[in-house]
């Protein structure tokens, strides 16, 4: 492909900064159309951005010949649905993470996407960014000896609309997000983990709702085994107190320690024998700038194709495994 022409399904929230505005910004890409079911949100959408066609209607935007790749920014029940449709219309595909509500549905994605040959990227795009990118490079180095476990920390208090419950967040409604806030965020950990730490070979769970605010699980706790044998462990409270909130993941190595948060951003600590160190590199105005400016770079053809959907996929299992979605 000489240019890279997107269609967006689903034009809401993530696409107005985190992701939107870089399709215009890097070279040899460029937003044709964008679909939302409510016509006057996709209008506005489209105005605001100065895009030049919006549809009310997926099949509408899939039916347009000069859209050759479609960014699927629903909510995840429909990513498997719209993502296969638009693979067998012959279009690439970049969805929003988690790939799936479930790992049988990534299965099916992936099947298509073998059998179409249209790439399907997945938007863990903390790897293009320089502030995990220094902590790879800290990890990969050797300075802190040994690795000898993980510890993750996070806790956050509700959100407001966490309170309504008539119509409570598409976020803790699994039947739509395939679990609660963990579903959503944790995705990005474990992505992240996958990367530092290689493939899991065993993991252990429990979820359980501790404020009632809503059905989906609001605390989770993991075990998890890599095949280093390096362990980790995790709590994971999106119901705590303000004071008590926390974004930490912690590496123990037998020669130092390093810290670094995965939503905060907060300064990368490196502690060893020598003193502390700390970095903290900078994002981008739109923080999905870089993963988009690579993957247009590989879908023309001017580096080779890195697609992340294999890797996307032990994501969801490993969810789906601690949140007892899939039998022990």
């Amino acid at each position: 492909m000489k240019q890279i022409n997107w269609g967006i399904l689903g034009c809401g929230e993530v696409t107005e900064k985190k992701s939107g505005p870089a399709f215009n910004k890097v070279e040899g890409s460029c937003i044709l159309a964008v679909m939302r079911r409510n016509a006057e949100k996709a209008r506005d959408y489209a105005m605001r951005h100065k895009v030049p066609k919006w549809y009310a209607s997926a099949d509408e935007l899939l039916e347009n010949e000069d859209i050759n790749a479609v960014y699927v920014a629903t909510p995840p029940s429909s990513h498997a649905e719209y993502a296969i449709k638009a693979m067998q219309s012959g279009k690439a595909v970049y969805v929003e993470k988690p790939m799936a509500s479930d790992y049988a549905e990534c299965e099916q994605m992936y099947a298509v996407s073998r059998k179409t040959g249209m790439p399907l990227y997945v938007a863990y795009y903390r790897r293009s960014l320089p502030y995990f990118q220094k902590v790879k490079d800290i990890l990969s180095s050797g300075v802190l000896g040994k690795m000898l476990f993980v510890k993750v920390d996070f806790i956050t208090p509700p959100r407001a609309e966490d309170y309504n419950i008539s119509n409570l967040p598409w976020r803790v409604r699994p039947e739509i997000a395939g679990g609660g806030y963990f579903y959503d965020m944790a995705c990005h950990q474990f992505d992240l983990f996958d990367w530092y730490f290689g493939k899991v070979s065993d993991v252990f769970g429990i979820s359980l709702n501790r404020s009632g605010l809503y059905d989906a699980e609001d605390y989770v706790h993991a075990l998890i085994q890599y095949e280093s044998d390096l362990p980790l462990s995790g709590n994971w409270l999106f119901t705590g107190s303000e004071q008590h909130q926390t974004d930490i993941i912690k590496v123990f190595g037998s020669e130092g320690t390093l810290e670094f948060s995965t939503f905060e951003f907060s300064p990368i600590l490196l502690t060893t024998a020598s003193g502390e160190e700390s970095f903290l590199p900078s994002n981008p105005e739109n923080i999905q700038f870089w993963f988009i400016k690579s993957m247009v770079a590989e879908l023309r053809g001017i580096k080779p194709p890195e697609v992340n959907t294999v890797s996307a996929m032990r994501s969801n299992y490993l969810m789906d495994k601690i949140l007892g979605k899939i039998a022990p």
